[in-house]
C-alpha cells in the first residue's frame, strides 16, 4: 500500500522518524564492492589501526546513503527528496548502534510548491553526533 506524508502533516519541532543501524565489516565489504571505495581503512583492521583510526569505520558515503534511506522512508512514495548534505565529523564502527534522526526546521510554498527543510544526523550509541547535515522534501498537499 501506498504511503503518503503531507505537507500538512508536519510542522516546525516535527521529529523525522528514526532509522536505526547496526553495521558490520561483512557490510562495510559490501559497501566497497558497491561504490568503489576501497580504502583499506574500511576493511583491513591492521590498515585502520596504521592510519590511527580506532579500527575498521563506516565509510562516509554509506551513513550518507542511511540518511538518505531515513528521508524516503519518512516522506512516502510521494514525496521527492530534494536536497540531502552531510558532514563526516565522527567515526562509526562496526559493533555501534547507529542512529539516523532528523527533524523539522522549517516550512514554506514558493510557486505552489510545499517546501520542508530538516535538520538530519547519525548519532551513535554514546549520544555522539557523528554525520550532521540537512535536506529539504517536497510533499504533496492535501489542498
Amino acid at each position: 500500500m501506498a504511503r503518503k506524508l503531507f505537507y500538512e502533516d508536519v510542522e516546525v519541532g516535527t521529529e523525522i522518524t528514526p532509522l536505526v543501524k547496526h553495521p558490520t565489516p561483512r557490510q562495510f565489504v559490501k559497501w566497497a564492492g558497491a561504490s568503489g571505495d576501497y580504502a583499506e581503512i574500511h576493511y583491513n583492521h591492521e590498515a585502520a589501526l596504521a592510519n590511527g583510526q580506532p579500527g575498521i569505520i563506516a565509510q562516509g558515503k554509506l551513513k550518507f546513503a542511511w540518511l538518505g534511506q531515513m528521508m524516503t522512508d519518512w516522506i512516502g512514495d510521494k514525496g521527492i527528496l530534494r536536497k540531502i548534505t552531510c558532514q563526516y565529523r565522527g567515526m562509526d564502527l562496526p559493533g555501534d548502534t547507529v542512529t539516523c534522526k532528523g527533524e523539522v526546521t522549517s516550512k514554506g510554498i514558493k510557486d505552489g510548491v510545499h517546501y520542508v527543510e530538516c535538520r538530519i544526523w547519525t548519532e551513535n550509541q554514546r549520544g555522539a553526533t557523528t554525520t550532521p547535515g540537512t535536506a529539504t522534501v517536497i510533499l504533496p498537499s492535501r489542498g
